[in-house]
């Protein structure tokens, strides 16, 4: 669909990112089409790509592809027609957040989850919170439960998830790919297996990927089988 929109648009120049290593690969050629039934859709979109004057194909990991799906979900959330008048999407960047995103950011001691802590426990907002990062707390917070001084996350099944810091993070991670149980399972495997053991973080998928992909085990295991 989109090749094809951009072709009724008259674009004659395209680069193509996507998140799929297979669809990416096989069609720009570095694999081969085994499946019978993807053979026809390579075969179309490889008719496609002889309007366009120069095409890449370029895969982009899905990790580093959220934002669209983000708006992918938000898009199939409602419907619209060609009358319909849909006023532009804009994004804001902060560049001081009052709280910290990726757990390897605690520059200040505090662990990620510390102003999230802060709010439930004491009512209380960091000193340079505007109205807006207020809300964001108030937010966040909706979604946590404090037990003593145990703060945990509570899961879309309503299962509790203890929060932890880097320092915790980083030792399960360990345990968790190449400790005594570890099966050097992919990121998602690893995400899946850490929620399953009752604990959280916020960036803990993509801590995952990231610590799976650096593992020279795994590399060593990969270049074996093939």
């Amino acid at each position: 669909m989109g090749l094809r929109a951009a072709i009724e648009r008259n674009v004659k120049a395209l680069e193509v990112y996507g998140d799929s290593a297979l669809v990416i690969y096989q069609i720009r050629g570095d694999w081969e089409v085994r499946d019978s039934k993807l053979v026809k859709y390579r075969d179309l979109v490889v008719e496609l790509i002889k309007e366009f004057e120069e095409i890449t194909f370029n895969y982009l990991p899905r990790e580093e592809n959220q934002l669209a799906d983000a708006l992918a979900t938000l898009a199939s959330m409602f419907k619209a027609n060609r009358e319909t008048k849909i006023m532009p999407l804009q994004m804001s960047i902060y560049e001081v957040p009052t709280h910290c995103f990726s757990i390897e950011k605690e520059t200040d001691g505090r662990p990620w989850f510390h102003d999230v802590l802060e709010y439930i426990k004491n009512q209380k907002y960091p000193e340079q919170a505007n109205e807006n990062n207020k809300r964001t707390i108030r937010r966040m917070a909706a979604g946590f439960i404090l037990d003593g001084d145990i703060l945990y996350k509570r899961g879309k099944d309503q299962v509790l998830l203890r929060c932890v810091d880097a320092i915790e993070a980083r030792k399960i991670l360990k345990d968790v790919h190449e400790g005594i149980c570890g099966t050097h399972g992919n990121g998602f495997t690893m995400a899946r297996k850490i929620m399953r053991l009752g604990y959280y973080w916020l960036t803990m998928e993509s801590d995952c990927i990231n610590f799976a992909r650096k593992c020279y085990k795994c590399h060593i295991m990969v270049i074996k089988f093939m």
